[in-house]
């Protein structure tokens, strides 16, 4: 059996153990993740911008953005350069909400299993997972 079939057998059974269960990934509208996602590429931007970005009404992009400024993840902010204008940023709850939202593990399901490996084993996995990307030409995202 070759490498890339212990690899292939493994895979499955690794992502049947660890994958997320609670259902969090469908509280975020696909419309509030793309505004929470622009915004974590973009830095503070205005409505007006996202608006035209994501190509939705002015409108609609505000009413989402009042929204989830209303859940703590979005906050307004006077532009320094104008102060007549205001930007739309991720707060820290925002950042950490969206990096939930994209995770497809669950993170405490990992840590107490990897919490039975010693350090060089962690980090041998680690390793190996990131010289894999590497081969096949992508990174971490």
């Amino acid at each position: 059996m070759s490498a890339a079939d212990d690899f292939c057998e493994a895979f499955p059974a690794t992502f049947l153990a660890f994958h997320r269960r609670d259902g969090r990934r469908s509280e975020l509208t696909n419309a509030s993740r793309a505004v929470l996602q622009h915004l974590a590429v973009t830095g503070p931007i205005s409505i007006g911008e996202a608006a035209r970005h994501l190509e939705r009404a002015q409108s609609v992009v505000s009413d989402i953005v009042s929204q989830l400024e209303g859940h703590g993840l979005l906050e307004r902010e006077p532009d320094p350069a104008n102060r007549r204008r205001t930007l739309v940023w991720l707060t820290d709850a925002g950042l950490a909400r969206l990096r939930e939202d994209a995770d497809v593990l669950d993170r405490r399901l990992v840590a107490e299993a990897m919490a039975h490996l010693d350090e060089a084993t962690r980090r041998g996995l680690i390793d190996g997972l990131d010289a894999l990307l590497r081969a096949s030409g992508r990174n971490r995202t």
